[in-house]
């Protein structure tokens, strides 16, 4: 099962497994993440799973829906490169020993 490193705005890591399927929000949720909130419960309606990526990972994750990309610019943070709904990406082996992380809200 994939690792999946979540790094918290202060800096705090939290690393979790991760069933292979679920979405990044589910494993957050499951794993008491801060700064997630999935307040849609996934539907990709509310923006409060915000979780940046780097470059690196991006690359490699499916593109960013149309839908995906408005909701970003409802986030409470503001929104970065590499800025994703987590309950848009499916964990597989793609992200093992990915570095995830949370912004911090403004």
């Amino acid at each position: 099962m994939p690792e999946i490193t979540f790094i918290l705005p202060a800096g705090k890591e939290q690393t979790c497994t991760a069933r292979e399927g679920l979405s990044l929000m589910e494993v957050a949720l499951q794993n008491g993440v801060p700064g997630i909130i999935a307040e849609c419960n996934g539907s990709a309606a509310c923006a409060t799973c915000h979780i940046i990526v780097d470059d690196a990972l991006a690359s490699t994750l499916d593109p960013i829906s149309e839908h995906e990309n408005d909701m970003l610019d409802f986030t409470a943070a503001p929104r970065a490169p590499g800025s994703r709904l987590s309950c848009q990406i499916k964990v597989d082996g793609r992200l093992d020993g990915a570095a995830i992380r949370i912004p911090a809200e403004m």
